[in-house]
């Protein structure tokens, strides 16, 4: 019987879990994609309308945001390494942290674009949690609505969905890196982000 190519994506994934001490983990295509699913989970599941985001961060999340069908705030906080959406809020953009024993709770969405910390050659992301009741709806969210093993022709997909599940390829680079990561990683900088306040996309 052929192996499932798809088997080093869950190797990866529960990988992820040994070294962050997550429960699950969920990759996807970025951490932008991540964010824009956790988003809407919450709001399917809580009735989430709005997010609140520090002004200065990158771009994409505001719009992660706004396409999860939320409405976007801006606060004048500093943050370092990770931050809340909003005071209380179960995601968390974590884009520039990436170390052992990092699970913080919530929905914590990661980043292993090429400029951050695992630096995979193409994208890639992870939604990091502990709700099983989340797991099944998350995964399917990224899978165009579909049941992993299920023929399309038999399935009963799920909305809102996307087509943004990560590619055996990029998940064996992920292994084969996260193999050779040190377990304590420093936060990486904040970038030059723009005020994104002072955006009209955002107004």
């Amino acid at each position: 019987m052929p192996h499932d190519p798809f088997d080093v994506v869950r190797a990866f994934e529960s990988e992820l879990c040994a070294y962050t001490g997550a429960k699950y983990a969920v990759t996807t295509t970025s951490c932008t994609m991540a964010i824009l699913i956790a988003c809407a989970y919450v709001k399917y599941r809580w009735n989430w309308m709005s997010m609140t985001l520090p002004k200065f961060t990158y771009v994409g999340v505001a719009a992660s945001v706004k396409n999860a069908g939320l409405s976007v705030r801006f606060d004048d906080f500093q943050w370092k390494g990770l931050y809340r959406l909003g005071p209380g809020c179960l995601v968390i953009d974590s884009a520039r942290r990436f170390t052992s024993g990092m699970y913080a709770g919530g929905f914590q969405c990661l980043s292993f674009h090429t400029s951050k910390i695992l630096g995979l050659a193409g994208h890639g992301g992870c939604i990091l949690h502990d709700d099983e009741e989340a797991d099944g709806w998350l995964r399917r969210a990224r899978f165009d609505g579909r049941t992993e093993g299920v023929p399309a022709a038999e399935d009963n997909v799920q909305y809102p969905s996307w087509h943004c599940y990560m590619t055996p390829a990029t998940a064996a680079e992920g292994l084969m890196r996260l193999a050779i990561l040190p377990k304590h990683n420093a936060d990486l900088p904040n970038s030059d982000y723009p005020d994104l306040s002072k955006l009209d996309a955002f107004r």
